[in-house]
């Protein structure tokens, strides 16, 4: 069985398994994180983007304040939004962030996209979402600030202790390799679509070889897509219920999601799936309890479809950041 947590190239160790937080609604997220902790989870994926970080501090400081954990017992990860890309922009955001979750520093902070979109004051609207006037889907409006730019004022955040550990989301290799001839902290994570139709052995084996941990997010495919009426999530066949999926989960008596979860970790590869029931909750945090032969990871690779759902191509007809 994998080590409950890993080490980044940071020196920190972080959870193999751990919370999302997206989609998660702003009335339920404290009660949910709350349980969450009771639970045994200590990793939280949170966002600028998910709107539920304030939220989401108030079950970790009620979690805190009854004696549940103490903080530096929790991994807490949050993201930079596109609109905060300018060096300027990045410092203050994030300390906005931190103010919202209510700690003093973020274990690993995030560059959700590597796409960089004009400036919305955070009084104008937050979060700024994608569209400049927030409503219109053409107004898709970018920024000039540089990845490297964008980079270099995250470093800083470390060397004001406001974070631990940096990370990047959504880069493709070409990306990764500018951002290394760089880098004077490098990314000690690597957030991406992981999932048995979405395999990215290239991506992943790189990442690794650099010492860069993977993270998964959409660790069960189309499932989170379906109820943002993603046409082509809905025709995908469910992973909960494919053949090979529902066999191989029948032989170890697990549930299809913990089979899923385990074809990652096995891998080396973080995950952080969402819970909507306490008891999905347990069954996520207890995929890692059981291994898989390497002939059942070959057959659930063989799924690979290169079906990916979260894409602002196919969003928004723009910025096709994966071709």
């Amino acid at each position: 069985m994998l080590s409950v947590t890993v080490t980044l190239n940071s020196g920190h160790q972080m959870p193999l398994v751990g919370h999302g937080l997206w989609k998660i609604s702003n009335d339920t997220v404290a009660d949910h994180v709350y349980n969450a902790i009771k639970a045994g989870y200590r990793l939280f994926d949170g966002a600028a983007d998910y709107g539920n970080e304030v939220e989401a501090g108030q079950g970790v400081a009620r979690a805190i304040k009854e004696g549940l954990v103490k903080r530096e017992e929790l991994f807490i990860v949050s993201k930079l939004w596109n609109t905060f890309h300018e060096k300027e922009r990045v410092e203050p955001i994030c300390r906005k962030q931190l103010k919202d979750w209510g700690i003093e520093y973020f274990d690993l902070y995030i560059m959700h996209f590597p796409i960089a979109l004009q400036y919305v004051d955070p009084t104008v609207r937050y979060p700024p979402g994608w569209f400049f006037d927030g409503v219109t889907p053409t107004d898709i409006r970018q920024s000039k600030a540089t990845i490297r730019e964008t980079w270099e004022a995250m470093e800083s955040l470390v060397d004001l202790n406001l974070t631990r550990s940096l990370g990047i989301s959504n880069f493709n290799c070409a990306s990764i390799l500018d951002l290394l001839r760089y880098a004077r902290i490098r990314p000690a994570t690597l957030q991406i679509e992981h999932h048995p139709y979405l395999v990215q052995k290239p991506l992943v084996k790189y990442a690794q070889s650099e010492g860069i941990t993977v993270t998964a997010y959409s660790s069960f495919g189309p499932q989170g897509y379906v109820e943002m009426d993603l046409e082509h999530a809905i025709r995908t066949p469910h992973l909960f219920q494919h053949p090979v999926i529902k066999e191989i989960a029948e032989k170890h008596g697990k549930g299809a999601p913990q089979v899923l979860l385990r074809w990652a970790t096995q891998q080396d590869v973080a995950v952080i799936p969402k819970s909507d029931t306490q008891a999905m909750a347990l069954e996520n945090l207890n995929a890692k309890g059981f291994d898989l032969t390497e002939e059942e990871i070959s057959r659930i690779d063989k799924l690979d479809q290169g079906l990916r759902f979260n894409d602002p191509w196919i969003y928004f007809g723009c910025l096709p950041i994966f071709t």
